[in-house]
């Protein structure tokens, strides 16, 4: 089992500790670091600040949003960072949801598999440089066909020879078809909102993938790194009152009513009755409301919390579920050590 500092993407105002958990992270001997973005802060600028006062975390999106960029873009930020730390980038890709895709960068989210593919198939012919990048599919095409193209644009290799032709791309995925996708064509898996539990079914799904024709890797060399809250502490309750708007938040506040992918991944967990309360409260602006509804089952669900005993008997109950990165957060530098210490 390996550890990962998840630090996610920035509210309000820049978070001012985030140098020190990187350099933390880096010397308690964390695997990697990933940074995320919504509609605020961009995930790999802080991955470049930050990152360049550490010496062996891998530095990782956890997600960069695929409409945010287009697919050569994202390849150009990758291979420079990959670059400038020493070849310890992580690619990770995510498709977002319909309100954020269609409402802040202005595109379609529909065939979201369809366009993963050619997404990460573009990317990695940039990696590759063996042939000018060129795509025909239905959502990218290189070069440009429209009507109004003016015929010019020929298909290009990147400038800068990239430092690893195999930079790991890993995709976030909660629904069965992106977790099979994920298996097939990346180099890991970034699970959120999803149970050991549930280890039997999203294997079998993973599975699935690593039996496709071509599939990139298989269960030996592919990395299932979950988002997991995890908390060493003698006082578990404190931190449960934490989680529970959170938790409340992705359950019932997310995406829209109708489409909401985490409310979704939870109903998988066997919490129907209790997603459809939150989201009527939180729905209501009864926010406080909905989070009081969430229970501590359903956060233990997702969540490791405990003195350090019950967390190792746990860690190792993820580690036989088939998960081989837990990507924690922290707050500070001694709780960093304090997970370092496992």
């Amino acid at each position: 089992m390996r550890f990962a500092l998840s630090l996610g993407y920035w509210g309000a105002q820049p978070p001012t500790n985030h140098a020190e958990l990187f350099e933390a992270a880096d010397e308690a001997g964390f695997d990697a670091v990933y940074t995320a973005e919504s509609w605020g802060s961009d995930a790999f600028t802080p991955l470049a600040w930050y990152g360049s006062r550490t010496k062996n975390i891998k530095l990782g999106t956890a997600i960069t949003q695929m409409s945010a960029r287009t697919p050569t873009n994202t390849a150009m930020h990758a291979l420079t960072l990959d670059h400038l730390s020493g070849g310890r980038a992580i690619l990770g890709l995510g498709v977002s949801g319909p309100q954020v895709v269609e409402g802040w960068y202005g595109q379609s989210f529909r065939r979201p598999l369809a366009r993963t593919r050619e997404y990460v198939d573009i990317v990695r012919q940039v990696f590759a440089r063996e042939a000018p990048v060129s795509s025909e599919g239905k959502a990218y095409t290189l070069p440009y066909p429209g009507e109004d193209a003016t015929g010019l644009g020929k298909s290009l290799k990147p400038i800068v020879h990239p430092l690893r032709a195999d930079l790991p791309i890993y995709l976030a995925a909660e629904g069965p078809k992106n977790i099979s996708l994920a298996a097939e064509i990346a180099d890991g898996w970034l699970g959120f909102l999803a149970s050991p539990k549930q280890a039997e079914q999203y294997n079998e799904w993973l599975d699935e993938g690593f039996a496709r024709p071509g599939a990139r890797r298989n269960r030996e060399d592919f990395d299932v790194a979950f988002q997991a809250m995890l908390h060493v502490t003698d006082d578990p309750a404190s931190i449960y009152d934490a989680y529970r708007p959170f938790v409340a938040l992705y359950a019932g506040g997310m995406g829209s009513e109708e489409t909401n992918f985490h409310a979704d991944a939870i109903r998988r967990m066997g919490y129907d009755a209790e997603v459809e309360r939150i989201t009527e409260l939180f729905r209501t602006g009864r926010k406080d409301e909905a989070a009081a509804a969430v229970p501590d089952e359903m956060i233990d669900e997702v969540a490791i919390i405990g003195d350090e005993e019950y967390v190792r008997s746990e860690v190792r109950r993820w580690e036989e579920a088939g998960v081989t990165t837990m990507c924690v957060s922290a707050g500070s530098a001694a709780e960093i050590q304090a997970i370092g210490r496992l």
